[in-house]
């Protein structure tokens, strides 16, 4: 165990996967981003939605209050595609466990403060993602009379 209490890497490889694990501007962010942008919405990129709630969105429209999320598969535990690692089993199923919780949590106190939250997993299709924000902005935008699409 490190200090964090975090299990060491099962082998080299798992390490270096970790390792190079983004945070920030993975492939299904980036293409989702892409298509919203060519849709011609604008937005600000990971960003805490509100000072309240300070969890960052990957995609955030701060004027209509709406917050986008784009979920891996394996962190955030997709049932569909998650997997489970053999090593240190206990330890990852209650990581993925907290994540969960957590997504549940943030969704909570964003929806308190009147906010939409929308979710993506990265599995996705791009396009369809990209259809379901834009009508989730549209509709925001012609409900609030505020414009589409600007942040």
């Amino acid at each position: 165990m490190s200090e964090r209490g975090t299990p060491s890497a099962s082998s080299p490889a798992a390490l270096r996967r970790m390792q190079s694990a983004r945070q920030r501007d993975t492939k299904p962010e980036l293409m989702l981003r892409s298509a919203l942008h060519r849709r011609g919405l604008r937005f600000f990129v990971d960003r805490a939605p509100s000072p309240t709630v300070r969890r960052r969105a990957d995609v955030v429209f701060p004027r209509l209050r709406i917050a986008v999320y784009i979920d891996g598969c394996f962190w955030h535990g997709c049932p569909l595609h998650g997997t489970w690692p053999k090593a240190n089993a206990d330890w990852w199923r209650e990581k993925i466990a907290r994540n969960r919780e957590r997504d549940r949590d943030t969704n909570r106190q964003l929806a308190d403060a009147n906010w939409t939250v929308v979710r993506v997993w990265e599995h996705e299709s791009t396009d369809e993602a990209a259809e379901r924000i834009e009508n989730a902005v549209r509709l925001t935008a012609s409900n609030t009379g505020l414009g589409g699409g600007r942040p």
